[in-house]
């Protein structure tokens, strides 16, 4: 089985670190993760992961521009990308399918559940898909 690529761009290490661990930990992923959101255009360009987890207040570029640019480049525009944010909950938007920027989000704290339940809605596994 190809393990997923996912980056994770976030400026909280202890985020950074514990998720590469619980996700790596499943076997399914390897995870690369950087706590700047200009490294994680070039990462992103670089790696090409199947999935970014990008999280919205960032010093220096904040998600949404580093979203932007990544969306403008051809070679990272087609990445799905997932915001991961303390500064909305789901329960805040009204109506239905509802994203930031038109971006699918999953709120803070997140359990790894979370985050692998979100990883499968783009990429179901096998047995997902005999459902």
């Amino acid at each position: 089985m190809d393990k997923k690529k996912i980056l994770l761009v976030d400026d909280e290490e202890d985020f950074c670190f514990f998720v590469k661990l619980n996700l790596e930990r499943t076997g399914k992923y390897r995870v690369f993760t950087t706590t700047d959101g200009i490294e994680g255009i070039r990462l992103a360009k670089e790696l090409k992961p199947d999935l970014i987890f990008l999280d919205i207040i960032m010093p220096k570029m904040d998600g949404e521009r580093v979203a932007e640019i990544l969306l403008e480049d051809e070679s990272t525009k087609n990445i799905p990308l997932v915001f991961v944010t303390a500064i909305i909950r789901k329960n805040n938007l009204t109506g239905h399918g509802e994203g930031i920027g038109g971006r699918d989000f999953i709120t803070k704290p997140v359990a790894s559940e979370s985050l692998i339940e979100k990883i499968e809605q783009y990429y179901p596994t096998k047995k997902e898909l005999r459902r």
